[in-house]
């Protein structure tokens, strides 16, 4: 009985540290994303014209680098927002209104061709920008333009 008692005190104590953030700090420097970046930079030029790479993932969050050669399509992720950090390059960023041609192509990801009757923000070297869940939005680069930013996915829904 004495180690029943035990055994379930340890495993409640335990609960709460079950989801429990890890405690390793990461660190990326900006050499350190150009040189992830040149890893896709082969892919980028491929016909989907863009190339991304998960970098950390964390219990309500993760980190990609990516890369784009052109322009990329609309899309909405219905439970994730996006944190860019533009770490070389400019873009256009529409964003609101809403998704020409819309499919889900997985869970909560959908997809089109364009973002109709959304507002327009440039984006440059050393920009933040939060595009908060179920917000359609889309980059558009400058001809003969490259565009590499560094993503967090959060987790908002």
């Amino acid at each position: 009985m004495r180690l029943t008692i035990a055994s379930l005190i340890l495993a409640a104590s335990a609960i709460p540290f079950a989801h429990a953030q890890t405690l390793t700090v990461d660190r990326l420097t900006q050499s350190q994303l150009i040189e992830k970046a040149q890893e896709l930079t082969a892919k980028a030029q491929g016909p989907e014209g863009a190339a991304s790479s998960k970098l950390h993932e964390y219990p309500n969050s993760f980190t990609m680098i990516a890369l784009r050669g052109k322009n990329g399509g609309a899309e909405v992720h219905e439970n994730y927002a996006d944190f860019f950090f533009v770490v070389q390059g400019s873009a256009k960023l529409l964003s609101g209104g809403t998704v020409q041609d819309g499919q889900t192509v997985s869970e909560g990801e959908i997809r089109g061709k364009s973002v109709m009757n959304g507002g327009e923000t440039t984006l440059n070297q050393g920009d933040i920008v939060h595009i908060p869940a179920s917000v359609p939005h889309q980059l558009l680069l400058p001809k003969g333009g490259t565009f590499l930013y560094f993503v967090i996915k959060v987790k908002e829904r």
